[in-house]
């Protein structure tokens, strides 16, 4: 049986203890400090000040169930991992493995310690500072250098969302013989009602279960019964061709993994649970125990692997059939689902189906939310998925026109795959710089008190970001010579 956590078997005490900088700064007791182990200490001339206890804590001392701590950790971190497989990247990993076979299997094991790095930085940064990404970078860096980056990922993000938005609807017609053009404004319009009008706590506990549909893409891949050597060989021995559409696969490959949105996506989340702790207050929300990080780093590991289990099936999955059975020229992921129905059966389409519309109607919210979380905090607007739209009108405007001009897209003949290779150039030339810029925030001890990164994290987090930079010279050559 585990051991029982200090704070369920007493009430928590607060602490406060001298501090260096005005900074509210929270972590537990540790032997030497003159309390018992496990208090909370408050920091700062806030120290005297109320802040919420984080229920998440609480109830994770007092389960006792494996596996109900498990599903109780799962959280922002989690739902971000599982909207990386949104549309535009499950075609890319479709065309990875129709195009190269089990070859670029290797790649989800490579990427996932990299994404991985990222992503609990960005949560950790938002959990400290208490505020998301583009709010940090306002407060502590040259807007010069905010705007442009807002403003591009706003653009990618629109385009992403939109090509997402036709790919749902495109799905919803494999399973229903209905013309796709007429689910895109219902999808679109539907989505922005949950995101407007539904709780936080709806939407969130609805990202959840969305995350199931992706499962159908294991369904899939084991129905297209895959070559064990092959598949082993492909996972555990890297390859990687002197040619340049090989090339040009493993940078879209890191691209589409390693996505600019959701570093804005990551911390702003982590914001919006505090806020549903009752955290409304700058300086309530700013601080982290060791715990609370704990936590968080699990919630992100457990969303990373997610991530790279679902993309590792689908380049199985269509490497089993279309690349085995010369059906090699894939340019989305619903004609991905299209061309194995004959191969595979009913049974395995269905589940891709299934599964991209699911990711789908996951990842639109997010990145319209990510835009939206990106240009509100820029300006200093209030935003959040918690607040009514009256009292956030900037925040769901930007939502609104971000799904709005994603669903025109599909209607004035701009090509879907010129649409998402746009999104990838965009996003592409963003991620070294962006990264440079969470990299500096990560070990600025102005914004992060004594939680700025570690060694290791640091040495993740900069390696990911050079192999960013290396792809996003690889992606602008491969791009002009064409």
């Amino acid at each position: 049986m585990p051991e029982k956590d200090a704070t369920a078997r007493a009430p928590r005490t607060r602490h406060a203890v001298r501090g260096a900088d005005s900074q509210l700064v929270v972590r537990e007791a540790e032997t030497g400090d003159g309390v018992a182990p496990g208090t909370e200490i408050v920091a700062g001339p806030l120290a005297a000040r109320r802040r919420p206890p984080n229920p998440l804590v609480a109830k994770l001392g007092r389960e006792r169930n494996p596996l109900r701590r498990a599903l109780t950790i799962l959280g922002p971190g989690f739902i971000t991992g599982a909207s990386d497989d949104d549309p535009s990247g499950i075609g890319t990993y479709a065309q990875a493995g129709a195009t190269y076979g089990y070859a670029t299997l290797w790649t989800t094991l490579a990427m996932l310690p990299m994404m991985s790095a990222v992503q609990y930085i960005c949560a950790k940064i938002g959990m400290v500072s208490g505020k998301g990404l583009a709010g940090v970078l306002r407060e502590h860096y040259p807007r010069a250098v905010l705007y442009p980056a807002v403003l591009a990922m706003v653009a990618a993000n629109t385009i992403n969302a939109g090509a997402d938005i036709g790919a749902v609807a495109a799905a919803i017609g494999l399973i229903v013989p209905i013309p796709p053009a007429i689910f895109v404004v219902p999808v679109a319009l539907g989505i922005l009602v949950v995101q407007a009008f539904g709780s936080y706590a709806l939407i969130e506990r609805t990202f959840k279960w969305l995350t199931l549909a992706l499962v159908a893409y294991i369904g899939s891949a084991l129905l297209a019964r895959p070559q064990v050597a092959d598949v082993l060989r492909g996972t555990l021995l890297p390859t990687i061709r002197p040619d340049a559409g090989f090339i040009a696969m493993l940078v879209a490959l890191l691209g589409t993994t390693v996505s600019p949105y959701l570093f804005f996506w990551q911390a702003s989340h982590e914001v919006e649970v505090e806020v549903g702790m009752g955290r409304h207050r700058l300086w309530q929300r700013k601080g982290a125990t060791s715990k609370e990080l704990k936590y968080a780093l699990w919630d992100t590991l457990a969303g990373m692997v997610f991530s790279e289990i679902v993309a590792y099936f689908i380049i199985m999955a269509t490497a089993a059939t279309l690349f085995v059975h010369g059906k090699t020229d894939i340019g989305s992921a619903t004609e991905a689902a299209q061309a194995l129905r004959p191969i595979a059966g009913d049974a395995a389409a269905a589940l891709l189906a299934v599964g991209l519309i699911g990711a789908g109607v996951l990842a639109i919210p997010v990145l319209t939310g990510a835009a939206a979380y990106g240009v509100s905090e820029a300006f200093g607007w209030k935003s959040g998925l918690d607040r009514h739209p009256a009292e956030a009108p900037q925040f769901y405007a930007v939502i609104a026109v971000a799904t709005a001009v994603g669903a025109v897209i599909n209607f004035v003949g701009i090509n879907p795959i010129d649409a998402l290779v746009i999104t990838a150039v965009i996003n592409g030339l963003l991620a070294p710089p962006l990264l440079i810029l969470v990299m500096a925030v990560a070990n600025n001890r102005k914004v992060m008190g004594d939680r700025t990164n570690g060694h290791w994290l640091n040495v993740i987090g900069w390696v990911t970001t050079a192999l960013m930079g290396v792809a996003a010279i690889a992606l602008v050559v491969t791009t002009v010579t064409k």
